[in-house]
């Protein structure tokens, strides 16, 4: 029986991976600079909010703590919008690959032509495409098969467009289909549904604003009728009664937030 020694990485695809911090983009991790902006920035808002409708330090003070959900509801909106970027500048990805595929180059040496268009079309390089096309071409250079590395991309990017292509591209590479065809279906589907998407998000601008205004509106004009009539408000923040019916309007708009919310997301 030998000693146990520590083994060293063999694989230096591991290394590579560590080093290039792989992002799975169904998630995001909040630092704790970030986590505690938005913690103050929320319980900021609620204790002015709270102190509007209880006219209470003590009771706006207890409602404070729901802050710490708001990083949650911003991770995700932080998520989506890094996706739907993704989404688009995978569009543009494909379209430099298959011009370059239709030139007569290999998908593998067409990459090398697709970081350089890349690199002109987003010039600030911090593009998460950018990035991924680096690493594809990482483990290309390794004598990993294309398909891997877009197939890893695919799983990472939690993306129906990207992991469609990859299955097809997959696929196409196995049985000797026509990769061109297949990429430029591919370019045309998802510009299509950017069209779509952009179009729909033009149509509903204005009820977005209508739902903001809404959802503002109605904390202004208790501030309103607090500040210019505090002799009629007053039962309302002096009284049982009138802190329940306050508590159940507060609850109500927070609903209202929600549900509108959920309404306008629209997904194509």
């Amino acid at each position: 029986m030998g000693i146990g020694l520590k083994e060293k990485p063999d694989n230096k695809m591991d290394v590579e991976s560590r080093e290039f911090r792989l992002t799975d983009y169904d998630t995001y991790n909040m630092s704790l600079k970030e986590r505690a902006l938005y913690i103050s920035l929320a319980a900021t808002v609620i204790f002015f909010i709270g102190f509007l409708f209880y006219r209470s330090v003590i009771l706006s003070a207890m409602l404070c703590p729901l802050a710490f959900i708001y990083p949650r509801f911003k991770a995700r909106d932080i998520i989506l919008k890094r996706k739907n970027e993704l989404n688009v500048q995978f569009k543009d990805m494909l379209y430099s690959l298959s011009s370059s595929v239709s030139a007569g180059k290999s998908v593998e040496s067409a990459f090398s032509d697709v970081i350089k268009d890349l690199n002109i079309i987003y010039p600030a390089g911090d593009a998460h495409i950018i990035k991924e096309v680096q690493y594809i071409i990482r483990r290309l250079q390794m004598n990993e098969t294309v398909e891997e590395a877009l197939a890893d991309f695919a799983e990472r990017s939690h993306l129906e467009d990207i992991q469609n292509f990859a299955d097809v591209f997959q696929t196409c590479k196995r049985t000797g289909g026509n990769i061109v065809e297949v990429i430029r279906n591919t370019t045309n589907v998802i510009n299509d549904k950017i069209e779509i998407k952009q179009e729909i998000d033009t149509l509903l601008a204005e009820k977005r604003l209508e739902q903001k205004a809404l959802n503002v509106i109605p904390v202004i004009m208790v501030g309103l009728l607090s500040f210019s009539a505090s002799d009629y408000m007053a039962p309302i923040f002096e009284t049982l009664q009138g802190r329940i019916a306050m508590t159940v309007a507060l609850g109500l708009l927070f609903a209202a937030y929600f549900i509108s919310r959920k309404v306008m997301d629209i997904k194509v």
